[in-house]
Parts: C-alpha cells; sequence; structure tokens
C-alpha cells in the first residue's frame, strides 16, 4: 500500500512539472495574451500603506498593457495586446522572503518551493484563466528610504515585487513590475550583480549608438540610463525603458 502511495505521489509531481513546462511553452509561443494577476500586499503592517493600496484601480497599471503592446509592435509581434494586467484583492499574508544571494543551492530550491505553495494558496479567482501571478509588496515611504531587490520565478510563473506605497512613485513601480515579469517569461538580468551598472552591450537600450553616451533609454533588464561609462541613473517610468533585442530572444518575440 505505502508503495502504492509513493507511486501516484511521484507520477502527480512528474506530471504537475510536465504541465508547467507545456504550459511555459504555449506561453512563448505568443498565440494568445497572457493573462496577470496583481496582488497588492501590506508589506509593513501600515496604515499608511493600507489606505494607498485601497486607492489603487485596475486602471492603473493600463500604462504596462500600453507599454508591452507598443514593446511587441516594434518586434513585429502578432499580438496586439500581448499582456493583460488584472488587479486582484489585498493578501493579508507576505510571502517569506528569498535568502541571501550567497545562499546554498538548497536553501534557493527550498525557498523556492515554498514560494511556489504560497502562491498555491493565494491566488484569488478574477474570472479568467491566469498565467503570471505577481504579489506586489507595498512599503510606507515615511520608513522607507530603499528597498530590497524583487524576485521572481520562471518555474511556476511568479514574483515578489518590492514597491513605494504613494501616488508620487507609481511611474517607478511599473517599471519594477515590468522588469519582474519579464524574469517569469524567462528573461535574464542585463545589470553587473556586484555594482548595478547596466552590461555593455546588452543592458544598453542603443549599445551601437555613436557617440555611445549619454544613452537616451534604459534597457528594461538593466534598469538604468547609462549617462557615461561609470554613471547611470535610474529610469524613471516605462517610456524612458525599451524590451532590447536580447530580452526579446529570451522571451520569444525574436529570433
Amino acid at each position: 500500500m505505502l508503495k502504492t502511495v509513493r507511486v501516484i505521489f511521484w507520477v502527480a509531481v512528474i506530471a504537475t512539472a510536465l504541465m508547467q513546462v507545456w504550459d511555459e511553452y504555449q506561453g512563448r509561443q505568443w498565440q494568445k495574451p497572457l493573462h496577470v494577476a496583481l496582488y497588492p500586499v501590506n508589506a509593513d503592517a501600515s496604515a499608511n500603506v493600507d489606505a494607498y493600496m485601497a486607492t489603487l484601480q485596475e486602471v492603473d497599471f493600463k500604462s504596462l498593457e500600453q507599454y508591452f503592446a507598443r514593446e511587441a509592435l516594434r518586434y513585429q509581434l502578432s499580438l496586439h495586446r500581448p499582456i493583460v494586467f488584472h488587479l486582484g484583492p489585498g493578501i493579508k499574508e507576505i510571502p517569506l522572503a528569498p535568502p541571501a544571494l550567497n545562499a546554498n543551492y538548497l536553501d534557493i530550491i527550498f525557498w523556492s518551493l515554498k514560494f511556489r505553495w504560497f502562491a498555491w494558496q493565494h491566488q484569488p479567482t478574477l474570472g479568467v484563466p491566469i498565467d503570471i501571478k505577481l504579489y506586489l509588496l507595498y512599503h510606507d515611504v515615511k520608513t522607507h528610504t530603499r528597498l530590497l531587490h524583487s524576485t521572481a520565478l520562471q518555474k511556476g510563473r511568479i514574483g515578489r515585487v518590492n514597491l513605494f506605497a504613494a501616488p508620487a512613485q507609481h511611474a517607478g513601480n511599473t517599471v519594477v513590475i515590468a522588469h519582474e515579469l519579464l524574469h517569469t517569461l524567462g528573461a535574464s538580468d542585463k545589470y553587473d550583480l556586484n555594482t548595478n551598472a547596466p552590461m555593455l552591450p546588452q543592458g544598453y537600450a542603443e549599445p551601437y549608438m555613436q557617440p555611445l553616451y549619454p544613452q537616451k533609454k534604459a534597457e528594461i533588464m538593466a534598469g538604468k540610463i547609462p549617462l557615461s561609462a561609470n554613471r547611470a541613473r535610474m529610469a524613471r517610468n516605462l517610456d524612458e525603458t525599451i524590451i532590447g533585442r536580447p530580452t526579446s530572444r529570451e522571451i520569444g518575440w525574436a529570433r
């Protein structure tokens, strides 16, 4: 009996993994729009954050849809609206933070499994099948001047996104959301993990521009606009970013 239970368990695990691989493959074919759920989370248990979250509306995230539509057009994608965003209800529980950068491989695997379990438990229905789930962890601007790096997983297509709870920060927040969303689609970071500086050429919006500096826009997976060989500034909004060709290849938009 115990052997039968083990066999059934492993068959279920393998079947689930194969279904996820198939779903990821289908998504990268871009034959239909991907639906993204945005679940706000009060990361500070703050009344200020609760008040800000209460003002959020789905229309506030239309700039993200417009951004991906604009960039898809540049790559001649057949879909005019490749990604659709849905604002879900607030989530009371905070997803577990990822381990430190120097954590061992097993710690990272266990965290990944716990995060995927969290997402399975916290996915309020939104009326459409959801392809990607992003948990938007809002922080009080009165107590935070900097935020930890956000994290997203391609396996499971889930993200844990650290954001500021302030209207003035919304445009910058959308840059972070777009960046993490692209991670769930297989895009890699295009900045140096030690210095946070955009990598040349893949982290530059126009890597072959002459003169090279100052760049006019940021590659979304680098997040910063290079102004000189040793100076760059954060993109303030989505209009200051593009999806570069290396990233477009990673997500299946270009060959």
